[in-house]
């Protein structure tokens, strides 16, 4: 069954803050895909890799979300059907620190104008806007990753610069270590930081090593946070994209039986949705699909 879509006024928040990737997840904001999400293949620019079943795209997202309900969290829907395909990526257009929203502006200039309708939305929601990146920078929440509350490490890419970098440490404060991500691919397939890392919890996080940056693997061994190898097939199909519920707690895509059998190895517990069409087709992952509101601790 699909969920109703909320809007602003129907959604109020007494608390917020997500900064952390792994502690108990409380509140989280989803987007369904819909008319622009069935379009996608039609502009190589959106870059999916084949034409969308729509249909089979919101099966898979409302499973995805009624996951995340069974494992206790508040799913919010929001709308957005004006908004281009990769607006169900809704991690990546804000932060929500515990002093309030942070709007950043994506590398992707197809994606301008969903960090201001997810800004407009939490502000509705009782979230107050902490800061914004402004030109020239640019800030994806991809290439955001917390270790700390008070440690966050951006991946400065092709979709993240110096400009935008530097904005946004003087924004949320405490210390932010900047660390460089590989041209890979390049812009028609680009790298963000957690597309190599997904912490899952305070010790543990899966990583594909070979495009893990050096700066990274020197800080985690500093917090000996350790880390399980993702293989190549895998990260491929989304295998390091991890999104955990809480400590120890994660949803993985579909497909990625080797770390998953690795990740209970570890004691953690393991869910798996499919993730096919929204997913694989548009290479975003469960994090991707979710904006953490408010985390415990």
């Amino acid at each position: 069954m699909s969920a109703m879509t909320l809007e602003p006024t129907q959604v109020r928040l007494s608390r917020y803050g997500a900064q952390s990737m792994t502690a108990p997840l409380r509140d989280v904001l989803l987007r369904r895909p819909g008319p622009a999400f069935a379009r996608a293949f039609d502009d190589p620019a959106h870059g999916f890799r084949y034409p969308v079943d729509i249909e089979q795209a919101q099966r898979e997202h409302d499973s995805l979300a009624d996951l995340l309900r069974r494992l206790g969290a508040r799913v919010h829907l929001t709308g957005g059907n004006h908004l281009g395909p990769d607006s169900v990526y809704v991690f990546d257009p804000v932060l929500v620190t515990r002093r309030g929203s942070v709007r950043l502006r994506p590398g992707k200039p197809s994606r301008l104008g969903e960090e201001q309708a997810l800004e407009g939305w939490l502000r509705a929601a009782g979230v107050p806007t902490l800061g914004r990146v402004e030109w020239p920078g640019t800030v994806e929440g991809g290439d955001t990753l917390w270790l700390r509350p008070d440690l966050l490490v951006v991946g400065r890419s092709l979709r993240t610069n110096t400009a935008g970098a530097a904005q946004l440490a003087s924004i949320v404060g405490g210390h932010v270590e900047v660390v460089d991500m590989p041209y890979y691919r390049g812009p028609s397939d680009v790298l963000h930081l957690l597309s190599v890392i997904s912490p899952v919890s305070d010790d543990l996080a899966v990583a594909f090593m070979p495009l893990l940056p050096a700066g990274l693997v020197e800080l985690l061994a500093e917090l000996r946070i350790r880390l399980l190898a993702v293989d190549m097939d895998e990260f491929e199909t989304l295998g390091c994209n991890v999104f955990a519920v809480r400590p120890g707690v994660v949803v993985v895509a579909e497909g990625n039986p080797m770390i998953c059998a690795d990740l209970a190895a570890a004691g953690c517990e393991v869910h798996t949705f499919p993730a096919r069409q929204i997913g694989l087709n548009g290479s975003g992952g469960p994090t991707c699909l979710t904006r953490p509101l408010l985390r415990d601790g």
